[in-house]
């Protein structure tokens, strides 16, 4: 797995702290959880999601919090294996339009931090037909706020036929997901974006 890990530094500018970023060029920021109305950067909704769906047990709770350094989403919960479940997640549709073309990115970018060792990022795409179709990378996400990079090309297909790399020129979805093992979950995500 190539994914970045990328540690945010921190400036003392009158008494405050602020991130350092990427060049706003080299990025599609899809959310910052700035918006008063709760709708992301490009005006689409988060969803939330549990394996209760498919019979599940786990449990979740989301939401946009303050913090320190600003909004943030903040998703918790109890995931379980009974039931043949495992899993909770917070989605972003990344258009009311059904998909976008991403081709012109590289990969996905989120600042975030938690406890807890078993999250991924979820792509889904024109190709992910089925509810449980999807593309699948793990994260490491540490106890401080970090920014890690994962390239399109690393997210392996889960519960599709055939293989390959997902067709990010038709993006439907991306999500953060707590999942495959039995723990409690608190990760907070203070910003996602794509990245040339």
């Amino acid at each position: 797995m190539r994914q970045r890990v990328l540690s945010l530094l921190f400036v003392a500018l009158g008494g405050g702290l602020v991130f350092s970023q990427p060049d706003a060029e080299s990025v599609l920021l899809l959310d910052d959880f700035s918006r008063p109305d709760g709708r992301s950067h490009l005006s689409t909704l988060w969803e939330g999601f549990t394996d209760r769906v498919m019979g599940g047990r786990s449990e979740m709770s989301a939401g946009i919090v303050a913090t320190e350094e600003g909004p943030a989403l903040r998703m918790t919960g109890d995931v379980s294996l009974e039931n043949r479940g495992g899993f909770i997640q917070v989605r972003l549709p990344l258009s009311e339009q059904g998909a976008m073309d991403a081709s012109a990115y590289r990969g996905v970018a989120i600042t975030a931090r938690a406890t807890g060792d078993h999250y991924y990022l979820h792509l889904r795409t024109n190709r992910t037909r089925f509810p449980w179709s999807h593309y699948a990378q793990k994260i490491a996400v540490g106890q401080n706020w970090e920014r890690i990079e994962v390239p399109f090309d690393e997210f392996e297909p889960r519960y599709m036929l055939g293989g390959g790399s997902p067709n990010v020129s038709r993006l439907r979805s991306v999500a953060v997901v707590a999942g495959n093992a039995e723990f409690a979950a608190d990760i907070w995500i203070r910003s996602i974006e794509l990245y040339k």
